[in-house]
């Protein structure tokens, strides 16, 4: 993985206070690189143009959920290898069945902290410095 003044990484949520408390939060983790989409249909036709290193994903959206995102991504030859975390408020085991059987890379529970927001992507592209 590229450092992350380097990496791409695509926020996905339909609230706007959520993409950029996200935004701002890899900012200040020296991610220069941070693109947002309101869904997953939009988060789709944004990756065919600039593929990510991560997807950080709502799982609540309209359109398409962040778990049939995470299914579009899998089942994509050219995206299938691309990091995935799904911001939740949900931690049902329901649903913590179905992404990991989509091979979620990681979790990260709403609200969150920077500190927490460090540690979930650095277990799932490396450290961050």
């Amino acid at each position: 993985m590229p450092k992350a003044s380097l990496l791409q990484i695509l926020i996905v949520d339909d609230q706007r206070a959520m993409r950029s408390l996200v935004r701002s939060s890899l900012l200040q983790l020296g991610c220069g690189h941070v693109t947002e989409a309101e869904h997953g249909l939009d988060a789709l036709s944004r990756l065919e143009i600039l593929p990510a290193h991560l997807i950080i994903s709502d799982l609540n959206m309209p359109l398409l959920d962040g778990l049939g995102l995470l299914r579009a991504v899998r089942g994509s030859d050219t995206l299938k290898d691309t990091a995935f975390i799904m911001l939740t408020s949900r931690g049902d085991g329901d649903l913590v069945r179905q992404a990991m059987a989509l091979r979620v890379n990681n979790y990260l529970m709403k609200p969150f902290s920077v500190d927490g927001l460090r540690r979930k992507v650095e277990a799932v592209v490396g450290p961050l410095t």
